[in-house]
């Protein structure tokens, strides 16, 4: 008997590609469990897999750095608590974070992927389940976008919870409406703007050159990131996706003087914030 919970959760954290570098991305999670039916008539309770799942994944993936821990792109070096690594783009650029190791989840493949990251929640999910169930399978899929898209990554110092982390992140889709009307030319352009960026904050940045380095201390603990600066997109406020729409709608409004601009800007799936502006 096959047990399936489809659209289960979504999770928004960032990677590492070996072309592109560091990436934001949003997958929802979808599970199946195949069983014999127990004394009640189940294979599992809906409850328990949903809360089991849940939980591995809001302290596994959800606002964290993922790591293929088997390239050959990887340094890595643990101290103590930390987690230091060095990432090795194919075209000879380099990244390097260093933070909490609560915040970089090492996953054993030699690329981050869908099914990858997939296998490996399976591997550490299947012992939390009893005996009877005799597979577990687990899928991630990217929300269907129809229009303009961009990967971000970035990190919230004063956030209570886990967006404090430096490297996590989203893709988001973006809407933009100029004097009342659909403008897609617009977002495609903004998307293009912020294609695999990393958003930092001005009080952040430490120093400047080709890598633009970035440093602060959160609840969790010390943060830093340096980034190829041609990677990266400056903001003189932080990057909460309230300011994002802020930003945008007030930018696109003074390359527009005297129009009307709407922002609808996302934070991963289903959410975000809406600004509009006029100069």
């Amino acid at each position: 008997m096959l047990l399936f919970v489809d659209n289960l959760i979504n999770v928004d954290f960032s990677y590492l590609h070996p072309e592109r570098g560091m990436l934001g991305e949003t997958w929802l999670a979808s599970t199946a469990l195949d069983g014999a039916l127990d004394a009640q008539g189940m294979v599992c309770d809906f409850g328990d897999v949903k809360k089991r799942i849940r939980h591995f994944l809001d302290t596994s993936i959800d606002h964290c750095l993922l790591v293929p821990a088997l390239s050959a792109n990887l340094t890595l070096i643990e101290q103590g608590e930390d987690i230091e690594l060095t990432w090795h783009y194919s075209n000879g650029r380099t990244l390097r974070c260093r933070s909490p190791k609560q915040a970089i989840i090492l996953i054993d493949t030699t690329e981050i992927t869908r099914d990858s990251v997939a296998r490996w929640c399976v591997d550490q999910l299947k012992p939390q389940f009893a005996a009877s169930i005799a597979s577990l399978t687990l899928s991630f899929a990217e929300e269907s976008i129809d229009g303009a898209f961009y990967h971000y990554s970035h990190g919230l110092k004063k956030h209570g919870g886990n967006c404090q982390r430096i490297a996590h992140g989203h893709r988001s889709r973006i809407g933009i409406w100029r004097n009342g009307a659909r403008d897609h030319a617009l977002e495609q352009n903004w998307a293009n703007r912020w294609q695999d960026i990393y958003l930092g904050s001005d009080e952040d940045l430490v120093a400047e050159g080709e890598l633009l380095k970035f440093k602060y201390r959160s609840q969790q603990g010390d943060f830093e990131l340096d980034m190829p600066a041609s990677q990266c997109y400056m903001l003189d406020t932080d990057t909460t996706v309230e300011w994002l729409a802020t930003h945008i709608a007030n930018t696109l409004a003074h390359e527009c003087p005297g129009d009307t601009i709407k922002v609808q800007a996302f934070e991963g799936l289903h959410k975000g914030a809406i600004v509009e502006s006029k100069v």
